[in-house]
């Protein structure tokens, strides 16, 4: 690439590298894997910046990039998690945490419950604000699959959440 590439590619990641982060972790739950997925979605658009003559496609470009990676990722046996019967040592709660943080929680656990596919359509649609057109074109998929798994997905977020979800509604 040629140093006018080389700078629009550095502006274009300065200015997305947060969101597309934001967005990894909201399909995988973990940052440091969040890292990682942004970084592949960075890296593949890097290698191809040259040929890309819609520029105002690149949200898509990577966003589409970050998805696949996430499951793709899941889809390999040697990194699933493993279930143990000892649960972990619980962390002290603290009293100044507010219900923001609270609500955050109990939705990013219900996520982490739900399957891969279903979580992606969630995330793109309830969280980063697309369409179902927009989620179709970026799962490359059709409009009704992403209908079919936001449904599911809404159901099976439901059923992980469990007594949680009074946690998400608003109080009255």
């Amino acid at each position: 690439m040629d140093q006018r590439d080389e700078q629009e590619f550095a502006e274009y990641f300065v200015a997305r590298r947060e969101a597309v982060r934001r967005t990894a972790y909201l399909l995988c739950g973990d940052w440091h894997r969040a890292d990682d997925f942004a970084q592949t979605a960075f890296v593949a658009l890097h290698r191809r910046w040259r040929k890309i003559r819609d520029k105002q496609a690149l949200d898509a470009y990577v966003r589409r990039s970050v998805v696949r990676a996430v499951i793709d990722e899941s889809r390999r046996p040697w990194r699933r998690e493993k279930f143990t019967d000892e649960m972990p040592e619980a962390p002290v709660a603290d009293t100044e945490i507010g219900e923001t943080v609270a609500t955050r929680e109990a939705l990013l656990k219900g996520l982490r419950r739900v399957p891969p596919r279903q979580r992606a359509v969630l995330v793109l649609r309830f969280l980063e604000g697309l369409d179902v057109t927009a989620t179709a074109e970026t799962l490359k998929c059709s409009e009704g699959t992403v209908k079919s798994q936001t449904a599911r997905g809404l159901a099976a977020l439901r059923e992980a959440l469990g007594d949680a979800i009074d946690d998400l509604r608003p109080a009255s």
